[in-house]
Parts: C-alpha cells; structure tokens; sequence
C-alpha cells in the first residue's frame, strides 16, 4: 500500500488486516525496524529529519532507505497468508526523488534520474522485490498539485522544506502512476474510510480468497445516542420492527472483534482503535447477514469513539441523539431514581451527553409516543426515500377540455403568486387527467398538493373562487405537508403518487423552487399497495352487495384491484383498462363494464377471485 502521507496506509492496512484476521493476515511493520542504523539516526541532535533534508549524505540516505526496503522483502509469506506492506517498493525511487529535489534544488524530471543513479546499486534486486509486490497507490487526488495542498492540511505545524518535499514527493508519486508501477490507483478524494476500504476489497478480492469482496457496502447505520432512560432501546426496537433494521449492540461488537484480533482489554486502548474494532464487528455482521440494509447501533457513549465512527463511515451514518428530561428519565428508571443519577454520572464521564453536539438529528423524547416514531420514520426514510427536484410540465401538455385548462391555469394563479406568496410547494393533476386519459362525464379531475396545514383556509377560498369553472365535473383534492411526506405518513395510494413524481413519471405543474420532495423506490411502493388491495377487495363485495352498484365505483375500485395484482407480477399497467384487460385477458367484457351492469359485476367478480386465490383456503396449514 504506497501513497503520500495522511492518504490513510495505515489505516487501511489495519483495518484490512485486522478484518482477514492474525491467522491469515501479516503486517511487515514500520520500515525502520529493518536496519540498525534507523536508531542511530533517530538519536541525532535533529533526529531523522535533519539526517534526512540536510545532515545526512544523499547517497547514505538512499543506501539506508534502499537497505530497509529489501530487508522488509524478505519478511516471509505463503499462499494461506497476505504480507501486508506500508509503503511499497515503488515508495523508495518517490521518496528519494522528492529528497533529492528539495536537497539539491531539481527538477522533477532530474531528481527522478538522480534517484535511479543513487538506487543502481540495488537495482536488480529491488526489481526482483518489487515484482513479488502487488501494488496499490492511494493518491489523494487527480492533480498533484491539488493532492500535496490536501495532504499537508492535516500537518499541525509544516516546515518549507517539508512543503516542498510534499509537492515533489506528490509529481513522483504521479510519475509512477503513468509508468504502470501500480498494480491499482485508488482517487480517496475526501471519501469516508469503509467506503475506501470497500474499493480496495473489490480490487483484491478477486486475487485472493482472504480478502472479502466489500465493507458495509450499501448498508446505513443508524447509532443511538442519548443519557440512561431516554427511550434508545424503545427507538431501536421499532427501528428493528418497522423497517426490518438489525439491532445490535456495541459492547458486543466491540468485545467480539476484540476477542477474534487479540486484544484483551479493548476499553484499555485509544477511542480510535476502539471505533475499528466497531467498524470490523459492524462489518462481520454485515457480511453474514448479506440481505442487510439497515443497521441500528445501540448505544453511544463514548464521545470520542462517535467521532472517530464518524469518520471512519462519514454519510453511511446517521448518529441520532435522544434528548429527554432528567425528571421523565428518573421516571422511567425501573431501579429508582438514584440508579438513573449514578449511571448519569458514569455516561457523563465518558463524554454522552456531547454526544449530542456533533448529533445529526437531536430527538425530543419528552412528548407522546408517536412523535417519537414518526420522527425515527424521518431518519429512516431519509436514507431510503431520496430526495428529489421534480421537473414541470405546463398545463396544455395534459390534452385536457378547455374548461378544465382554465380552471387550473386559474388555481394555479391563485396558489403560487398571491400576494402572500405560494400557499402550496407542489402542485400536480393525478389519475386519468395526468394520462392523457381523461373522459368526460366519467373520469374525476384529481389533484395532489403539498401544502402546509396553516395554508388549508387560503387553499379552500382559492377552489371556492374558480369552482364555477370546472362546470359540474367532480374535483378531487389531496394535499398533504411537507413533515408528512419526508416522514413516510401516507396512504398506501398517495405513496404511489410520491414515487411516480420521484420517478418523473408524473410531471407536476409546478413546484416551488428549491423544494425537494421525497421519492420512494418502487419496491416499496409496490409493498405498501397490498393495503390498498384489501381495501379494493373490501370495496368490490360493498358494491356487489347493493341492489343497484354504482357502476363507474365498481369499475374503478375492480381496475384498481387489477393493477394492485399486476404489479406483483412486475407490470405496471397506469390505466384502468389496460389493466383489466392484462389480468383478464377479456377485452369485451372490459369494454361492456362500464356502461352494463351485468358486465360490470362479472368483470368484478372475475377479479375479485384472481385476488382470493392468492389466498391459502380456510383452514389451510403451514
């Protein structure tokens, strides 16, 4: 693993090898174990970076550099072990280049000749060395330039010489990378850790079996903080109910990969290391449980440990804190009061409650039960409803009659430029009229709206003014907030809504700008409308058991029982026709239902047993 500094080698080798485990993996440690002098040197007056910009000759600092690289060639590996290496051997001609150019003031093309000539020496066996070595540069970024300035922004206190040496030691790097010296280049450009890490297994794995093929990827980790009592294992529980997330608990992560790496004490060690070993247990986990996208990490104590976690995953973690009063905590405590106050103390100690200020989302948990679940649904669907900006399409593109065009281009007017601003965030026509389906004298104008509830009395006097319009055809309006959308709290019906206008499927006629709406995955749509589909199924035999049914409900409620059946079957049918005539096969019977009674209750009847035999008979057993 070569690189420039702070571009994570270390990290990476550490993390990897503590992953593949002692028994497999084996780290060839700093490279200054593998000559006696380096103690020498360490010794000197400037200690090793005199020796090395200005005290030691430049040929006896390329011998010693030269001496350490092949001795540590030679550590010993086998077929059933991974030799991991911190700075290859392509790491030495960069590193004595780069010295070379800051020492004697050359260029970068100069200093990479004079490295060759103070390095022929051993030029033939660093050759032979370098090609047992499998290769991997982390390079900080594309341009050199960029990647020196990155590289020395994690340096407290950086000296001109050691600038210099960076940017040198960057151009060499990169000059490497143009020859083919790197078996693989990997940009970090500013990535989390595991998503770093993850790349790296994705090269090697299919090298060797020791490698696993990935690190926690497409996983999100939700991590619950808070102080004793204040609802973490409540939230974590309907985490785990609700939306199918593992729960698990860090003492146990951390202890087992703790156990598996050799480590007897891992509360003895910094928070840093503690945090790879959360990380190495998550990703255990993980990749026993393949099918996982979700994990619920309970609970956060250490405020170090969150910070390095953080770090280590950056966006795959969501850290949310639970804020709750010390009297309801002292409420809920089941030991006493005390208890609570003491555990207090211990959490306190460790940093928990600051957890708080580097929290993503700070939840109150003093109020009612369901606040707290509509606000753990937020967190949840934040990772799996991305978020979107719907694209627009003017009123004239629905082929829509004349009447109905004014009657929108009117609402429109009133909604979104009044003189107090927009009453609505969205603004779309949903159903037949979005379809170009349209009937009149059959089919309802639908219109879905995001709004908030304070804006209700404004929305109602604005319908109430172009009513007149819309000349007796019947006018459906939904309108639901922002909170309810981003939090999941919809019918199984608006859901489709959302994920057709996520999906630009569904063209809004306006929205306001830089409001981002939610966009549910079609698999999750499709999840949901099994609700929709009891309730049709409901609905049919209603209909079916009045003396007169409404035709145009009956053959709405039949089509939208079709459609729920079809997309079980991965067709997705938008009109009610097309799909009666997908499931049924029975084009005149579809086609007779809307107007004749007797065709109507057959062609409900014919679909109402297509969903009954999706059903296990009475009495039926596993």
């Amino acid at each position: 693993m070569s690189g420039a500094d702070n571009t994570g080698k270390t990290k990476q080798l550490g993390i990897l090898g503590r992953r593949i485990g002692p028994a497999h993996a084996r780290s060839t440690g700093p490279l200054d174990a593998y000559d006696q002098r380096w103690e020498q040197i360490k010794r000197g007056e400037g200690g090793m970076g005199a020796w090395w910009f200005t005290e030691g000759p430049l040929q006896e600092v390329a011998d010693v550099l030269a001496a350490s690289y092949l001795e540590r060639s030679r550590f010993a590996a086998d077929a059933e072990h991974l030799r991991l290496v911190d700075r290859g051997l392509p790491m030495l001609e960069a590193s004595v280049a780069a010295t070379a150019a800051v020492r004697e003031g050359l260029s970068d093309e100069r200093a990479a000749d004079r490295a060759r000539a103070l390095l022929s020496p051993y030029a033939e066996e660093l050759e032979a060395a370098e090609a047992c070595e499998y290769g991997v540069v982390l390079l900080h970024h594309d341009d050199p330039e960029e990647g020196a300035a990155r590289a020395l922004s994690y340096e407290s206190t950086v000296t001109p010489p050691y600038a210099a040496y960076h940017r040198h030691l960057h151009a060499q790097i990169h000059r490497l990378v143009a020859e083919g010296r790197f078996d693989e280049v990997i940009v970090v450009n500013g990535r989390r850790v595991a998503a770093v890490q993850d790349d790296l297994r994705r090269r090697l794995h299919p090298h060797t079996h020791l490698v696993p093929a990935g690190c926690l990827a497409g996983v999100r980790v939700i991590a619950l903080g808070g102080m004793p009592e204040s609802g973490k294992s409540t939230a974590g529980e309907y985490l785990r109910t609700r939306h199918g997330h593992a729960r698990l608990k860090m003492g146990y992560l951390i202890e087992d990969a703790a156990d598996r790496a050799g480590i007897v004490d891992p509360y003895a060690i910094a928070p840093v290391v503690r945090a790879e070993l959360l990380l190495d247990g998550l990703d255990r986990y993980a990749a026993a449980h393949h099918f996982l996208t979700g994990i619920t990490l309970e609970s956060l104590h250490e405020f170090d440990v969150t910070v390095e976690l953080r770090r280590l995953l950056g966006d795959q973690l969501t850290v949310a804190y639970l804020q709750t009063s010390a009297v309801v905590r002292a409420e809920r405590g089941t030991a006493g009061p005390a208890d609570v106050v003491d555990r207090d103390r211990v959490k306190g100690g460790r940093g928990a409650d600051r957890i708080a200020g580097i929290a993503d989302t700070v939840v109150d948990n003093n109020g009612p039960r369901l606040a707290l679940e509509r606000h753990l649904d937020r967190i949840a669907l934040d990772h799996s409803w991305p978020l979107v900006a719907p694209a627009t399409a003017p009123v004239n593109a629905l082929g829509l009659p004349l009447p109905l065009e004014r009657f929108l281009t009117a609402l429109l007017e009133l909604t979104t430029d009044g003189p107090n601003g927009p009453l609505v965030d969205l603004l779309a026509v949903t159903g037949s009229g979005a379809r170009g389906k349209y009937q009149h004298g059959w089919s309802d104008l639908d219109i879905f709206a995001i709004a908030e509830p304070d804006h209700t009395d404004a929305l109602r006097r604005a319908l109430a003014e172009v009513h007149a319009v819309l000349g007796g055809v019947r006018l459906g309006m939904t309108v639901l907030s922002q909170a309810e959308c981003r939090a999941g709290a919809v019918t199984s019906r608006l859901m489709h809504v959302l994920m057709l206008l996520g999906a630009g499927s569904l063209l809004p006629l306006w929205v306001r700008p830089g409001v981002l709406i939610p966009a549910p995955p079609l698999a999750d749509d499709v999840t949901a409308s099994v609700e929709t589909g009891v309730q049709s199924a409901v609905e049919i035999r209603r209909q079916l058991l009045k003396g007169a049914p409404d035709l145009r409900a009956l053959f709405k409620v039949t089509a939208l029982l079709a459609k729920i059946l079809l997309r079980f079957e991965s067709a997705e049918h938008a009109g009610d026709s097309d799909a009666l005539i997908s499931l049924t096969a029975n084009r005149p019977l579809v086609q007779h239902a809307q107007s004749e009674k007797n065709a109507a209750t057959a062609l409900a009847r014919l679909v109402l047993q297509v969903w009954m035999d999706t059903l296990p008979t009475a009495g039926a057993t596993a």
